[in-house]
């Protein structure tokens, strides 16, 4: 039998490539709903897509590798309103981390190796991870940890949670602004805001992710933007003063 714990990790792994797969055939598709002309994704962009694929694929065997598959709880499982205090407390715990961590790497000449995410200018859904090693163990390994840890959630409910953080950070560097896409309706930290901040104008603001832009309003480096249509098709977003 498959554990919770094995389950969490590899079915957020297969959700990321879903979910960036959908993204790819909107992109490719629905060109009035970009963010950048699909063209520039070869122009601006200093990295090949097979050199993102090739290293995301690391960076997921690396989480395979170090995955704990001793199962830890058979207790009751929690209530529908446990589990989204639960929610709750882990993005709060996740987006906390995250902000510190990844501003510090934009400003610390050791830790920015941040900037081979920053390779992509013009992001899109499967470069969402793409990332130095270090920042993967960082950002994610261990505020994902401290999360789960921090919550109290249960393996099982680990699979919910980081299949949905997994959906949402996919969905901000899909480089795509869909109508009627929930995120972009329930959270102001999304595609478009995330843009910004992947832009040489935007890199020292809009540190926030995945979820809220809090801490981003709290220490002065929120980046408002205005979304608007290209004529050539599309739209984009772009900076305002605060």
């Amino acid at each position: 039998m498959v554990s919770n714990e094995m389950l969490g990790t590899f079915v957020p792994i297969v959700v990321y490539w879903v979910y960036s797969g959908v993204c790819v055939y909107l992109g490719n598709n629905f060109e009035e709903y970009r963010l950048h002309p699909k063209k520039e994704e070869e122009v601006k962009n200093v990295v090949s897509k097979g050199t993102v694929v090739n290293g995301v694929l690391v960076q997921q065997a690396f989480r395979i590798i170090i995955h704990d598959d001793s199962e830890t709880s058979t207790s009751t499982p929690p209530s529908v309103l446990v589990m989204f205090w639960q929610f709750m407390i882990a993005m709060v715990m996740l987006d906390t981390w995250q902000y510190f961590i990844h501003r510090y790497m934009h400003i610390n000449k050791f830790l920015y190796h941040h900037s081979k995410h920053h390779l992509l200018v013009v992001p899109y859904g499967f470069g969402a991870l793409f990332n130095h090693p270090l920042e993967g163990l960082l950002l994610d390994t261990a505020g994902g940890a401290l999360s789960f840890l921090a919550s109290g959630m249960t393996p099982r409910t680990s699979i919910f949670f980081f299949s949905f953080a997994t959906i949402k950070t996919v969905d901000d560097h899909c480089g795509l602004w869909l109508p009627g896409n929930i995120f972009h309706i329930l959270f102001s930290n999304n595609s478009a805001y995330h843009d910004v901040h992947h832009q040489l104008y935007g890199s020292k603001y809009n540190f926030s992710q995945p979820f809220f832009v809090t801490w981003d309003k709290i220490l002065g480096t929120r980046m408002p933007y205005s979304l608007v249509k290209r004529k050539e098709g599309g739209l984009e977003a772009r900076p305002l003063k605060d």
